[in-house]
């Protein structure tokens, strides 16, 4: 059985814990150590029960926590090449950290855990996202990606549950404060998708098998929580109470996928 729950979704910090048997592995870790391990014993986790962590890219609030993390309780870091790169010239990797380098073309397994990563386009050194599975179910995460790509859709069809970025809303970002290059970058590309792209990404793939919709990565200046979860809503043809939300100081609780 797969089940999976969030520490932290938001620009201050990410992070989502998905087990499988006796494997349990994070997908980012961008909160300091005391809080991550805080966190995961809130969610019944012991810090020491976890087996690695599977990085997306180098960003702070994605990256900030890996192997202060990974030093402290020996968890294995999974991370492409250009990942480690960059966090290497940052100076946030740890000498005697264990690292498995990840090629977003090919999966591999983690104890238990079926990990696929898939490449994304985003304004990181070589980002990917995950989807990992107990062999029958799956789980997607898609956090911090600019547009949405065929690849990227076919990999996240099928899934059984979805973590799915819904960074901004559109009208409040170019109406809000944010200095307009930020405001373009965000609004780019290679920066992150509003409420209206996540909804299309999510009306384009084969949701047949979904059971859990959770719309994650808000931000807390440029979006709603209402606003997302109708976005999703529409996508799915369902009542707005129906899609999960994923937050800054309370993640969300154990779901089965």
């Amino acid at each position: 059985m797969l089940r999976f729950a969030s520490l932290a979704s938001g620009s201050q910090g990410n992070c989502l814990v998905a087990e499988v048997g006796r494997t349990r592995v994070l997908i980012d870790c961008g909160l300091n150590l005391t809080d991550t391990e805080r966190r995961l014993e809130r969610l019944g986790v012991a810090p020491g029960e976890i087996n690695a962590i599977l990085v997306t890219h180098e960003h702070g609030d994605h990256a900030s926590g890996v192997f202060d993390f990974a030093a402290a309780h020996r968890v294995t870091v999974y991370l492409t090449h250009g990942t480690l790169g960059a966090m290497r010239q940052e100076g946030k990797v740890i000498d005697g950290v264990r690292t498995v380098q990840v090629d977003g073309r090919q999966s591999l397994a983690v104890g238990d855990v079926h990990v696929n990563p898939f490449t994304v386009p985003h304004d990181a050194r070589e980002p990917v996202q995950y989807v990992v599975s107990d062999g029958a179910s799956r789980l997607g995460v898609l956090t911090d990606i600019g547009t949405s790509t065929k690849h990227v859709e076919d990999c996240l069809s099928r899934c059984d549950a979805l973590v799915l970025e819904c960074n901004y809303d559109r009208d409040m970002l170019w109406a809000g404060t944010y200095p307009k290059w930020l405001k373009e970058r965000i609004g780019g590309p290679f920066g992150h998708l509003d409420n209206r792209d996540s909804e299309r990404l999510l009306a384009s793939l084969d949701r047949s098998r979904l059971k859990h919709v959770i719309a994650a990565h808000l931000s807390q200046q440029n979006n709603r929580p209402e606003l997302a979860c109708a976005a999703l809503a529409r996508a799915m043809g369902c009542e707005a109470s129906w899609i999960g939300l994923a937050t800054q100081d309370e993640g969300f609780g154990w779901r089965d996928a």
